[in-house]
C-alpha cells in the first residue's frame, strides 16, 4: 500500500479550507496550514483538525516535510511559496492564476520540470458532470466535426464588494485571471489542448471598491459591502484591472479537421437578460450547457432538429464526490487524480502548470496587444 501523503496548505480563505477537505477525502493528511494573520490560522487550523498552524512559509515547509503543498492564496502571493517548495522537493498543487505574470509562470514550470515534482494548476470547472457529459458526447461523435463554441457570461458581480486582491492586477486579479482561466481550461479539454491562436481585449468598467477591513474569505465578502456608500469617512480603492473581456480563439482538434473557433465574452458588472452557456457547435449538431463555467443542464440538438434536455449518464453521476459546492467537487476530483498521479496509479491527463504556464502568457498578450485596426489604416 502506498504510503500516505503529507500536505501542507497555503492560504485560510474559502479555497485554503477546499483544498484541504479536498486532499483529506482523496486519502492525504493535512499536517500544516499557513495564513497571514496568527488568530484566523489558528481558529482554520482547530476548524479544520489540522496539526500545525503557522504564518512562515519557510518554517511550515522544515517544520512538516511535506510530500504535496496547496497553494491556495491569492495569485499575487503564489510565486515565491510555490519557488520555496520546489526546492524543497514538494508536489504542488496551484489554484489559479498560477502567478501574475507569464514570466513567472513559465519560470517555476521549468524548475518544477527540472526538479522532477508534479504539478497540478486547478482551472478545474472542466470537471463538472455537464462538462465531462459534453466531452463524452463530443468524442462520440454527437455533434460530428466541432466547429465553433461560444462562452457567454454576465455575473453581474457587485460594484461595492470590498476592495481586495481581485481589484489588483499585481494580486492576481481580475477576470481573465479568475474566469477566462477556466472558460480556456473547459474548451480545451472536450475538443483540444493545442491552442493556435488568441486575440482579445480587456475593459475596467469599475473603477474604485470601497476598502473595508476584517474580510478575511472571498467567499463572504459580499457580507462586507457596507450600508451607506455615501458615509465621507469611506475609504476608496482604485481598480486597475479588467471585469469585462472578450476573445476569440482558434483550438486544432483532432475530432475535426479544420481549427474549431472559440469566442469567449465575459460582462462582469452587467446584468444578464438569459442564462450564462457554453455551445459546442458541430457539423451534426450542438451541445448547449447552461451556466457560465457549462456547470448546468445539458441540451442536445441533433437529428430530430430540436433542443433536447438529456440526463446525466449513470456513471459520471456515480463518480461525483459527495460534497456540496461546483468549486469544491472539481477540486475533489483533481487532487484525487493529483494523489494518485503521485503514487503512480493511472490517471486521466490533468492540467498543469504546462498550462498555467501557457494560460498566464496568453493572458499577458490579451492584455498588452491592441486588436483593433482603424479605419485610417484601411484602404
Amino acid at each position: 500500500m502506498s504510503k500516505r501523503l503529507k500536505v501542507l496548505v497555503h492560504g485560510t480563505g474559502f479555497a485554503g479550507e477546499g483544498h484541504a477537505e479536498a486532499f483529506r477525502a482523496a486519502g492525504a493528511e493535512i499536517v500544516g496550514i499557513v495564513g497571514r494573520t496568527p488568530e484566523v490560522v489558528k481558529d482554520v487550523a482547530a476548524k479544520l483538525a489540522i496539526p500545525y498552524a503557522g504564518t512562515d512559509w519557510a518554517a511550515a515547509l522544515e517544520a512538516c516535510r511535506p510530500d504535496v503543498v496547496s497553494i491556495a492564496t491569492p495569485g499575487g502571493a503564489h510565486y515565491d511559496p510555490i519557488k520555496q517548495a520546489i526546492a524543497a522537493g514538494c508536489h504542488v498543487f496551484c489554484d489559479k492564476p498560477m502567478t501574475t505574470t507569464g514570466a513567472t509562470a513559465v519560470e517555476l514550470a521549468e524548475l518544477a520540470e527540472k526538479k522532477g515534482v508534479k504539478t497540478a494548476y486547478a482551472a478545474s470547472f472542466r470537471y463538472t458532470p455537464s462538462v465531462l457529459h459534453a466531452k463524452r458526447l463530443v468524442a462520440e461523435g454527437a455533434i460530428g466535426e466541432p466547429t465553433e463554441i461560444e462562452c457567454i457570461s454576465h455575473f453581474n458581480l457587485e460594484r461595492d464588494i470590498p476592495f481586495g486582491w481581485s481589484h489588483r492586477a499585481e494580486d492576481g486579479g481580475g477576470r481573465l485571471n479568475n474566469n477566462f482561466t477556466h472558460t480556456l481550461s473547459i474548451v480545451t479539454s472536450i475538443v483540444g489542448e493545442t491552442i493556435l491562436g488568441l486575440a482579445g481585449e480587456v475593459r475596467d468598467d469599475l473603477g474604485k471598491a470601497p476598502i473595508v477591513k476584517g474580510v478575511h474569505n472571498f467567499a463572504t465578502r459580499r457580507n462586507f459591502i457596507p450600508e451607506n456608500l455615501d458615509d465621507p469617512t469611506l475609504e476608496w480603492g482604485e481598480s486597475n484591472v479588467e471585469w469585462s473581456y472578450t476573445v476569440m480563439g482558434q483550438i486544432e482538434s483532432e475530432l475535426a479537421k479544420k481549427p474549431v473557433s472559440v469566442l469567449f465574452k465575459h460582462g462582469g458588472l452587467v446584468p444578464r437578460f438569459n442564462e450564462d452557456h457554453i455551445v459546442f457547435y458541430g457539423t451534426k449538431g450542438a451541445i448547449y450547457l447552461k451556466g457560465h463555467y457549462g456547470s448546468g443542464q445539458l441540451y442536445y440538438y441533433g437529428e430530430n432538429k430540436d433542443w433536447e434536455a438529456l440526463p446525466l449518464p449513470a456513471d459520471i453521476e456515480a463518480a461525483m464526490p459527495d460534497v456540496s459546492g461546483e468549486t469544491e467537487l472539481c477540486w475533489h476530483i483533481l487532487a484525487q487524480d493529483f494523489i494518485k498521479d503521485i503514487q503512480g496509479e493511472p490517471v486521466a491527463p490533468y492540467p498543469t502548470f504546462a498550462e498555467g504556464s501557457q494560460y498566464q502568457q496568453i493572458i499577458d498578450q490579451i492584455r498588452n496587444d491592441d486588436p483593433w485596426t482603424a479605419p485610417s489604416a484601411l484602404r
